[in-house]
């Protein structure tokens, strides 16, 4: 397999092809399907990443064994078709053993504002309203709660994770994922839109 990937990904479009396909034929050597696969969940694994409070060596070590991990276990996953859920739940594992290897206790946290500021594809004219309206949106993100701030932060991954994955991160009923992030978005939409940092909005959900 070709070296898996270290750096933080962009934007990414959607793959084809079934997943229990491309593990079946990156199990038996097939280097273009684990290429679709990493390409197809990069951005997944480094949204849950992040979400974690680890520093960029941290991350970039957690990434680089999770798709370790991935090369190990090809050919004795037991559900291929469930590979990106698989990729979810180890990303969330490797995060919280490299807190105990550190000794430091695992809090998710959403990413730094420097971190989602992407003006490369913003007219000249207009990037110091893409830093303003980031940096309006981050500081938002504070004022809300921190499981709101981790559960938009892992939506945010482009191809957008599957319920079933993000239940494996977040170790929440994919029945309560979806109204959870209209409430969350709600309390986002009301911090940014009145400028006020109501207590209430600082609670667990």
């Amino acid at each position: 397999m070709s070296a898996v990937p270290v750096m933080a990904p962009g934007y990414t479009q959607a793959m084809t092809g079934s997943p229990a396909a491309l593990v079946r034929r990156a199990a038996s050597g097939d280097q273009p399907a684990w290429d679709l696969l990493v390409e197809r969940y990069q951005s997944m694994v480094w949204s849950i990443v992040r979400s974690f409070r680890l520093g960029a060596h941290d991350a970039s070590d957690v990434v680089q064994t999770v798709w370790l991990r991935l090369v190990e276990n090809l050919q004795r996953l037991r559900e291929p078709e469930a590979v990106g859920t698989w990729l979810a739940t180890t990303a969330r594992n490797e995060c919280l053993a490299q807190y105990r290897r550190r000794g430091r206790q695992a809090v998710p946290v959403d990413m730094a504002a420097h971190e989602v500021a992407d003006a490369r594809t913003a007219a000249p004219g207009d990037a110091v309203m893409v830093r303003e309206r980031d940096a309006a949106l981050w500081a938002a993100l504070d004022h809300i709660s921190e499981r709101c701030r981790q559960l938009l932060r892992v939506l945010s991954a482009e191809p957008p994770p599957s319920y079933q994955e993000v239940s494996a991160v977040l170790e929440m009923p994919v029945g309560s994922i979806g109204p959870t992030r209209a409430r969350c978005l709600d309390k986002l939409r009301q911090v940014i839109s009145t400028g006020q940092r109501p207590n209430d909005l600082l609670g667990s959900l």
